[in-house]
């Protein structure tokens, strides 16, 4: 293989792949990353075998075709290092691999390309299409309430339910409930799959915010995001999603309407009391004018009072500060409303008007 391309374009190609690298694995090809140059395109793709990117073909002079699998740590590192503008690289039967740039000469070994594992072939039937700041916001709004849990492995993913012309995203962890509503660009078939933490979290940070689209295509066991060319195929959690519809009920005795930053401000600094979060609950007292919030630890304690509207009965209640705060911080709207039935039942976070976000959060014991 012998190529030439611009430095900047190869090693934003390489940062993108790299999101597919696990730190945990001990097969050594699994810590590269593969350069290949066929059919007039250079490209750079990486796995660890649950979650593999292909990066978007990357524009180069391509002087003989082939492939070579490179240390991604290492390969990466000397690309941000040198300090030219373009890159030879050129390859032998041996696997030697040399790298010109600028002033700079490096050989490195690598590995035999074709031992590279490949990547799940994905049929382009059942496609969806959304803007990537509608689904950057999803993710970011939802991630956090995804389930650390191991013994339940289809709580450790998100549920993507696809409905004709809307995306609805849902993340559980036996704590909490987040639930997250955006149109589709297009209607299309309904689809309901549940993606791994980690793919969204990598999916997330490659989505670059711009107003364009990304597409998704859909098989029984594999997700793949085409991302601004960049490829990004993901394994599905097999399983059957817990029912959670039912647990966002409309009934309610208690209401209040808030100011979004004011509360996030007052919970943050009554957590700073309430650090050990389980066994501290912040303690809020609603009542007709105001919202009391209170934290009692042995270290001190915190008391603050903020305004607020309320609807219905006074109420006093209890939680783990930590799960609102989450709730509260991704919440992009002004004002939202937070309705109760009991002390001892779930509170549901709302937007002033309609439906696109909705926080379930269980209560602790006074």
């Amino acid at each position: 293989m012998k190529l030439y391309c611009a430095r900047e374009l190869l090693l934003n190609a390489l940062n993108i792949a790299n999101k597919a690298i696990s730190n945990k694995t001990t097969l050594d090809i699994l810590k590269c990353v593969l350069l290949t140059a066929s059919d007039g395109k250079f490209i750079v793709t990486a796995t660890d075998l649950e979650i593999g990117i292909q990066s978007a073909p990357i524009p180069a002079t391509i002087e003989e075709e082939g492939s070579i699998a490179l240390s991604a740590a290492f390969f990466t590192e000397i690309i941000r290092k040198v300090n030219g503008e373009n890159v030879l690289i050129q390859t032998n039967e041996k696997y030697e691999t040399f790298i010109s740039c600028g002033f700079s000469d490096f050989k490195i070994m690598g590995q035999n390309g074709e031992e590279f594992p490949t990547l799940p072939e994905v049929e382009k039937k059942q496609k969806y299409k959304m803007l990537q700041p509608d689904l950057k916001n999803m993710i970011r709004q939802t991630i956090f309430s995804i389930s650390q849990d191991e013994s339940k492995p289809i709580l450790t993913g998100e549920l993507l339910e696809f409905k004709k012309d809307s995306l609805q995203m849902v993340s559980v962890d036996g704590f909490r409930i987040s639930f997250r509503k955006e149109k589709l660009a297009e209607a299309a078939e309904e689809k309901k799959v549940v993606i791994p933490a980690k793919t969204l979290s990598e999916i997330n940070k490659i989505l670059n915010g711009e107003d364009k689209e990304v597409l998704l295509y859909l098989t029984d066991k594999h997700v793949l995001f085409d991302i601004d060319g960049n490829i990004i195929i993901s394994r599905l959690l097999e399983g059957e999603y817990i029912r959670y519809e039912q647990s966002f009920t409309e009934d309610y005795k208690t209401k209040f309407c808030v100011n979004t930053n004011d509360f996030l401000q007052t919970l943050e600094r009554a957590s700073l009391v309430s650090r050990d979060t389980k066994k501290t609950p912040v303690k809020l007292d609603i009542s007709k004018e105001k919202l009391s919030v209170k934290a009692q630890a042995e270290i001190g304690t915190a008391y603050e009072e903020i305004e607020i509207e309320l609807e219905g009965e006074p109420l006093q209640i209890a939680f783990n500060p930590k799960f609102l705060i989450d709730a509260l911080r991704v919440v992009d709207d002004e004002k939202v409303t937070i309705q109760f039935t009991t002390p001892l039942s779930p509170c549901i976070l709302k937007p002033l008007q309609g439906e696109n976000f909705r926080y379930l959060i269980l209560p602790l014991r006074l």
